[in-house]
């Protein structure tokens, strides 16, 4: 209790509780479509591999809007950035709840759905920010552990479906989402890490960087497995296992409930073990556990076990991934946080359309399962030949912070907080 009053000394706490609380009302806004799948087939009479595009649409949307928005947060600042974005995702809550009367307006409203999604490179920056390098693995596990949004939304919007109709889950975010914005406004405070003289190249150099693409390529396998299965999995335990809406809504928050709150505990270990040594476990633990997972479709009780085992490594993934991020771009975190956010979604978006096709076009949803096992063995390889200069450069032995300049960035953080 003394270290984590000390961590939350060394920053400033309403700053990490609003930028908490922006993400998950992100996050939950976001995957809704997913969450509400078993109701929106049923109403569009859509085929598996229509399912899949539906689903894959938001998670899109999302990613491609990641970097634009960290970019605007680098001129606007982060503060203002979240407040832009989160009157825009009210307005696109609206057009659902009016609006969608086709297959084409869903499409549509997916696009408008990644307006949420567009949350996380600004988030984890600005609830970080304050903190010194030592602590920012934790602090942005803590912030990125608004992934339990994703839980929230498939736990309640399926009832409220139900009790409502799924048009009405729209109106009700709506409404949801001004919490978060009146917290934001009220607490929290822009944070100093940003180089304000920076050219725009300058701020966009992790673009040109091959550091860049691997954290993207490999947070395309953490993150995007964690959106990708969180919004397929309602759909999965409704059609392969025969359960009923709300029961598939339930099955699925216990993994991603599972992936949010481990998120913390990945960014915590890795600040102490090191991002690449965590990483290097989650890899192979995904890739195990996915494999395992297709072939056990006949057991409702054994898929449930093996994703929940997958969705806490890829929590831990996702935090110790975010560990190394400041690491490596101190002063552009928010810009750097946001592109390997967007190609990392991008690869959440392959997981529904890997399973729609799978199913429609294969008779099984195993290959889609098999598909994505092989790509985490593949960035486990690539990122494992890419540490040798990490740690020669940037980063001590395994991925941890270099501790020679904690002191003097303490102080720095303190007299700015206290400025």
């Amino acid at each position: 209790m003394s270290s984590f009053k000390s961590f939350l000394n060394s920053g400033h706490g309403p700053t990490l509780f609003a930028s908490f609380l922006y993400f998950a009302f992100s996050c939950c806004i976001w995957v809704l479509n997913g969450a509400m799948a078993p109701f929106i087939g049923e109403t569009f009479d859509l085929s598996p591999a229509q399912k899949g595009l539906m689903l894959s649409v938001p998670i899109i949307a999302g990613a491609l809007m990641r970097f634009p928005l960290g970019i605007l947060s680098q001129y606007i600042g982060r503060k203002k950035a979240t407040l832009v974005e989160m009157g825009l995702i009210a307005v696109a809550m609206l057009f659902g709840f009016f609006m969608v009367h086709s297959f084409n307006d869903l499409l549509a409203m997916g696009v408008l759905l990644g307006i949420a999604g567009a949350s996380f490179g600004v988030a984890l920056s600005l609830g970080s920010g304050w903190f010194p390098p030592q602590h920012k693995g934790l602090a942005m596990g803590l912030v990125g552990a608004g992934n339990v949004g994703t839980a929230v939304s498939v736990l309640v919007a399926p009832p409220l479906a139900q009790w409502l109709g799924w048009q009405s889950v729209y109106g009700v975010a709506a409404v949801a989402i001004l919490l978060p914005m009146i917290v934001m406004i009220v607490y929290a405070k822009e944070p100093p890490d940003i180089d304000s003289h920076a050219s725009f190249r300058e701020h966009i150099a992790c673009l040109f960087e091959k550091d860049g693409w691997v954290f993207s390529l490999i947070y395309g396998v953490t993150f995007g497995g964690f959106i990708g299965l969180t919004t397929f999995l309602p759909s999965y335990y409704y059609d392969q296992f025969g359960v009923s809406k709300v029961q598939a809504g339930q099955l699925t928050m216990l993994a991603a409930f599972m992936g949010a709150a481990v998120r913390v505990i990945g960014g915590w270990i890795s600040d102490r073990w090191g991002g690449v040594n965590t990483l290097t476990l989650v890899l192979l633990v995904v890739a195990v556990g996915l494999t395992l997972v297709g072939f056990a479709s006949s057991s409702l009780t054994l898929t449930t076990l093996l994703l929940i085992t997958c969705f806490a490594a890829l929590g831990a993934g996702n935090g110790a991934l975010f560990q190394l991020v400041p690491l490596r771009w101190p002063t552009s975190t928010a810009v750097a946080g946001s592109m390997i956010g967007e190609i990392g979604a991008l690869g959440g978006g392959l997981v529904p359309n890997a399973m729609g096709l799978s199913k429609q076009y294969l008779g099984s949803y195993l290959w889609g399962f098999v598909f994505f096992a092989a790509l985490s063995l593949v960035m486990l390889g690539v990122m494992r030949v890419m540490q040798i200069r990490w740690t020669r450069t940037w980063a001590e032995k395994g991925g941890r912070a270099r501790v020679a300049t904690a002191p003097e960035s303490t102080a720095n953080f303190t007299k700015a907080r206290n400025a």
